[in-house]
């Protein structure tokens, strides 16, 4: 039987994070005893579903450091004689040597809470992210000398520097990442390729049932009345490629008939907004915010074609592969996208979707124009992205290859992960 696993996390629970909320049920499902760590309290007004479902206890650790300075030093004092701190503070200075910042101050503090306030039982961590969620798991892991594992994502893969990676790759037993890209990537960095595994998230099918049949599409864009009906999903930062998007949309002709709902906050929305009313396309835009599943399956439902725009930020991040592209494809519907390692793994151009250059305007315009002109094409490519994501990308075998590695699996499996020291289990009772 598998032991108690924390799963920590940037913050809990987050709209955006679907696919993390829905790998804790499926797992909670099949047996695993959860604690949830956040490393941050929620924004989000609301939640989905699946995030009532969970039943894991939940802990917040001290989002900064001055906000609760008595928890952070009562932690200090409680572990400062451990006889591991040594090792966790030669750590944490060699890290700070190379990171000469506030946030590595801080993920240092946190250990020292989540070391010192762990619930008794917990056999080990694992960190969702590979960026300061791996941080703080890695630095109270040294200290109560547990393994830790984790899952890399996207931003926490290609915005890390590599030093980081190697040493944290060195130091957990397991990871697994969502694109072949950002397993190709790790594996060349861990002392041990085999050490990263690529599990792509998946969708939980039960919650993005087969749609209804949809009636003969006539929408062609030749209809002020009854436009096409476009939709995007996505955080409004860099890396979704809003403003690209909304150069395309300039670009398509002005007796064109579409409008656009943009489901998802991020902080350039009073930016885009700004962009949209200078294009002219103000009327035709309703940005709708962050919502919860049932909301975003409506607005699946409702649309003719789905448009991600994404793109490599100037800082790196980027996306793996987005789920709400695998979402859009369950519900049958046309998707358009970007020539990203990540999205390909999921759309074949002129197959199952249609995908243009990243950063190019002009491609993306061209595409839509395409797809808002010709309603059977629209419905041959979302029949077709339907059938992959239904044949391909159901998050079963995924929950099953983590369940094996957390140890839920009959017993010939679970030499996967080490045997978990008890040097901690008194400070923790």
């Amino acid at each position: 039987m598998a032991g108690t696993v924390a799963f920590l996390l940037k913050g809990y629970p987050r709209l955006s994070e679907t696919f993390i909320a829905q790998e804790i049920r499926a797992l909670e499902q099949r047996g695993l005893d959860i604690r949830i760590v956040s490393l941050r309290h929620p924004t989000d007004r609301s939640v989905h579903p699946v995030h009532r479902e969970i039943k894991a206890p939940l802990l917040y650790l001290p989002e900064y450091l001055h906000q609760e300075p008595r928890r952070v030093l009562r932690a200090w004092r409680k572990l400062r004689h451990h006889p591991r701190y040594p090792l966790l503070f030669s750590a944490f200075l060699a890290d700070l040597r190379r990171d000469r910042t506030r946030n590595r101050v801080r993920r240092f503090g946190q250990a020292l809470v989540l070391a010192a306030e762990l619930a008794p039982g917990v056999e080990r961590l694992h960190a969702h992210f590979l960026h300061t969620p791996a941080s703080v798991a890695r630095y109270a892991a040294l200290l109560l000398d547990l393994p830790w594992s984790g899952s890399a994502h996207a931003k926490d893969i290609w915005t890390t520097p590599d030093w980081e990676k190697r040493e944290k790759l060195a130091s957990l037993d397991w990871l697994v990442t969502c694109t072949a890209q950002g397993r190709d990537h790790l594996a060349a960095l861990a002392p041990r390729p085999t050490t990263v595994t690529l599990v792509h998230h998946g969708l939980d099918l039960q919650r993005f049932p087969a749609p209804a049949p949809r009636r003969e599409p006539r929408r062609d864009g030749s209809k002020p009345a009854d436009p096409v009906r476009l939709l995007s999903v996505g955080r409004l930062v860099p890396k979704k490629g809003y403003d690209i998007l909304l150069a395309a949309l300039g670009r398509l002709p002005r007796d064109l008939a579409w409008r656009l709902v943009q489901i998802g906050g991020g902080p350039l929305k009073p930016d885009l907004q700004r962009e949209a009313a200078r294009l002219g396309l103000g009327d035709r835009i309703e940005w709708q915010g962050a919502q919860p599943q049932e909301i975003v399956l409506k607005a699946y439902d409702d649309a003719d074609l789905f448009v991600l725009a994404s793109r490599v930020a100037s800082d790196g991040d980027r996306d793996g592969l987005p789920n709400v592209l695998m979402e859009a494809q369950s519900q049958g519907l046309a998707v358009v996208s970007t020539q990203l390692p990540g999205v390909g793994e999921l759309i074949e151009d002129q197959g199952n979707g249609l995908l243009v250059p990243a950063g190019d305007a002009e491609a993306l315009a061209r595409a839509l124009e395409q797809l808002i002109h010709d309603p059977q094409l629209r419905q041959t490519l979302g029949a077709a992205g339907e059938a992959r994501v239904r044949r391909e990308f159901d998050m079963t075998d995924g929950i099953e290859l983590l369940a094996r590695k957390f140890g839920l699996a009959d017993p010939a499996t679970r030499d996967e992960a080490r045997p978990v020291p008890r040097a901690a289990a008194g400070l923790r009772s």
